[in-house]
């Protein structure tokens, strides 16, 4: 599958990576697909008859009444909603106790803040390349996504303490709340049917993510070679106005992840693939927190 997040892409829930789309005929044992040109239009790499047990109707045997009791489907080897819980869970653990180590391991006084900033930047670079690498692999590997939760813990470990010590006390704390609030709040709407995630909204998403993204990419350039806040998208009142900007597009990524894993569960995707739906959801979990952050510490610097 392709990322929700606008950094990279991210593949998985399909065969050869392709995956279930939007509004079109349906195909055996799946939901509507798409149609070309979508990356959710490759139909259910699932629903040969011979492989998925979801692709045939249990009740057409020959003299079976759809009353009478029935063997039980096997879900063996496929995925299910407690694989993905499990599988984000692990990765988030891993995070969140490099993310404690580095705070507690790297000081951020003025004596030592350069080194522990450096450190930082360098884990996440080596995250960054991590991410890459797995997000253009054919099939999720578990070692990778669970090395690439330890560096980004790194990272987010000391630019957080550096924040909560140096600009707005509680911060890290504030930023955590605040994407844990994003997530219920995505979660309720999107199992409630307020938020329906089709082409339109796919569309309507990326395209404002790729224009995030160039301007954000923008500022830093201007930000490198111009010195100070490049064109101002990340301080004063611009910045708090695109830091909202960046915590809405993470919500709607949020979206785009629960309904991939809805559908990865009902294709009968592979239970390996919830590596790939762990990997979805702590990269985008991780985009809101920095977007939370970032806003957090522009609202302390203008008071």
């Amino acid at each position: 599958m392709r990322s929700r997040n606008p950094v990279f892409s991210r593949r998985g829930f399909s065969r050869d990576n392709g995956y279930a789309g939007f509004n079109a005929a349906p195909q055996a044992g799946g939901p509507a697909v798409g149609t070309q040109g979508n990356p959710y239009a490759q139909g259910n790499p699932y629903a040969q008859p011979a492989g998925n047990p979801y692709a045939q109707n249990p009740y057409a045997q020959q003299g079976v009444h759809p009353g009478a009791p029935q063997a039980p489907v096997t879900t063996a080897g496929r995925m299910t909603m407690d694989d993905v819980v499990m599988r984000t869970a692990s990765t988030l653990g891993v995070l969140i106790l490099t993310a404690a180590l580095s705070w507690a391991l790297l000081p951020v006084d003025e004596a030592n803040i350069g080194r522990s900033y450096g450190i930082g930047i360098g884990a996440a670079l080596i995250g960054m390349v991590l991410a890459f690498v797995q997000s253009f692999k054919r099939t999720a590997s578990p070692a990778l996504i669970l090395t690439y939760a330890a560096f980004e813990g790194v990272f987010l470990g000391v630019i957080s303490n550096i924040v909560d010590t140096h600009i707005a006390s509680g911060a890290a704390m504030q930023a955590v709340i605040g994407t844990m609030a994003v997530f219920a709040a995505v979660l309720v709407a999107y199992k409630a049917g307020w938020i329906r995630v089709n082409r339109r909204f796919y569309g309507f998403v990326m395209a404002a993510a790729l224009g995030f993204v160039l301007l954000m990419t923008v500022n830093m350039l201007f930000a490198v070679f111009g010195g100070g806040d490049g064109l101002g998208f990340r301080s004063g009142g611009l910045g708090v106005v695109f830091g909202i900007i960046g915590i809405i597009l993470g919500a709607c990524f949020l979206a785009l992840d629960f309904k991939q894993v809805e559908d990865g569960i009902a294709y009968g995707a592979p239970r390996e693939e919830a590596w790939l739906a762990a990997f979805g959801l702590t990269v985008t979990l991780v985009w809101i927190y920095m977007e939370f952050l970032r806003l957090i510490a522009i609202l302390n610097q203008n008071d």
